[in-house]
């Protein structure tokens, strides 16, 4: 009994390392251009309004969103009929190249209007191999952990992914900064921060090669006729509702990192006026606070269910996040730790209020069709939030109206995200082995047989 459990545990582990480390890497090749943006839009874009230049790279930054539901249908496909291990190996190393080709593109100096062209062109790319990813990180460790610890694995993946990637790219950027200082970052440094981008790749292909399978995938049923197309499945009259439902969940949430974590970057910079490498230490305060908020909303949402979680915590976000951007856009370059406290408070409430929005998903879908739920539940819902920051410097008609509109639209998001929980049942009595017994609108008991295109056999909860 001691081996098997020693055993199940170092499955776990692995489970979860791995999904935390694919999701950080792809985090980190996706989230890099947040750390560059004031440096590369001048040199794609020329124009006199430096509101228009940001405009441009963060909708360089939204196109890669918009293209993650395609590569959650492509990948999420792939992994609900063959696996979430082999639709992995394949994105990440697609995730790592079209990443390392950014840092070649030319300038416009020197390529003029194909330089931007090229630059989109390889975010669009990068953006399908992205949808691949969540297609198999968001679903392996959760698929993997016992009942009683899922809400944790699914804070500990989107937290610690997100926050460990976030810190790596903030680490590099100090390097990069430091090794090319000045006109040297500008001109050759932000090149080499997408180089990194195959190192990425070729640690989380390390790293899944050795993972197992999830065990509730290979545990199915293969008696059971599988659906033939698991996204006609996800737009069935059966899982329509549940997906655009969970849409209203997301999409607030996504909203909420994308106006803090991901706009720090530019903020601090732009409108603070901090130095590279202040803002990188603070960058990295910020998303170790994501790490810790994402292991708290989701032991929180395995004490008390996932529902209460989403408004116990996003009622305080509702209310903290846009007081505390208008502390954070009267501070100046001197007041370094006092912007790291603010940073570092909005970071963590923003993180344990969305923590398990993942097993919430993961939940509301069965087995044979769970990747490509929660991916496309997931990633339009995020290729929507992500273009808010697009937004926001778009409603901005000058730098110096950035912080009065991040108040307003982080607001509205925060608002948003309450609202998906106000209508949304709770998932953790039912969790992932019991999901084919429900009705997937209300969560409540479904006596009836499901259709062969959404069966699924359950799997006793010690095999999970």
């Amino acid at each position: 009994m001691a081996a098997t459990q020693s055993i199940e545990r170092r499955r776990v582990f692995s489970a979860g390392a791995a999904s935390v480390l694919g999701w950080s890497m792809d985090l980190y090749d996706l989230m890099i251009i947040l750390y560059v943006a004031a440096t590369i839009g001048p040199l794609l874009i020329p124009a006199e309004s430096a509101t228009l230049q940001l405009a441009f790279v963060y909708a360089s930054f939204a196109v890669t969103l918009v293209m993650r539901p395609l590569g959650s249908a492509v990948f999420g496909n792939f992994a609900d009929k063959n696996g979430r291990k082999k639709a992995m190996l394949v994105a990440i190393t697609g995730v790592g190249v079209s990443t390392a080709l950014m840092g070649a593109v030319p300038t416009y100096a020197t390529a003029g209007v194909a330089a931007p062209l090229l630059f989109v062109a390889l975010r669009l790319v990068q953006g399908v191999f992205v949808g691949g990813v969540v297609a198999s990180t968001h679903t392996l460790g959760t698929e993997t952990a016992g009942p009683r610890h899922r809400g944790l694995m699914s804070g500990v993946v989107a937290g610690g992914g997100a926050g460990t990637g976030a810190v790596m790219a903030s680490l590099v950027f100090l390097i990069v900064s430091t090794v090319f200082p000045g006109d040297a970052f500008s001109s050759v440094g932000w090149r080499f921060m997408f180089f990194t981008g195959l190192i990425a790749a070729g640690l989380s292909f390390f790293v899944y090669a050795r993972t197992e399978e999830s065990p509730l995938w290979k545990a199915q049923d293969r008696t059971v006729k599988a659906p033939a197309s698991p996204i006609k499945s996800l737009f069935s009259a059966r899982y329509l509702p549940v997906f655009l439902m969970n849409l209203i969940l997301v999409i607030g949430g996504a909203s909420l990192y994308y106006l803090t974590v991901g706009f720090f970057p530019t903020f601090l910079g732009t409108n603070i006026g901090l130095e590279r490498g202040s803002t990188a230490v603070v960058l990295i305060l910020a998303n170790l606070a994501v790490v810790v908020g994402g292991v708290v909303g989701g032991l929180c949402s395995d004490r008390i269910g996932r529902r209460r979680t989403f408004v116990l915590v996003g009622v305080p976000t509702l209310i903290g996040i846009p007081l505390l951007y208008t502390v954070l856009s009267n501070l100046t370059p001197d007041d370094v730790a006092l912007i790291s406290v603010v940073a570092v408070s909005m970071a963590f409430l923003m993180m344990t209020a969305t923590a398990p929005i993942l097993i919430f998903l993961n939940e509301r879908f069965p087995t044979r069709i769970r990747a490509t739920g929660t991916a496309m539940s997931w990633n339009v819902g995020y290729a929507v939030g992500g273009m808010t920051p697009t937004l926001v410097t778009l409603l901005s008609p000058e730098v110096g109206d950035l912080p009065s509109r991040l108040v307003i639209v982080t607001a509205v998001a925060a608002g948003l995200f309450l609202l998906g929980a106000a209508v949304m049942p709770d998932t953790k009595e039912i969790g992932l082995d019991r999901v084919e017994d429900v009705d997937p609108a209300t969560m409540a008991t479904a006596p009836s047989a499901h259709s062969a295109d959404d069966a699924h056999t359950a799997v006793p909860a010690g095999r999970a």
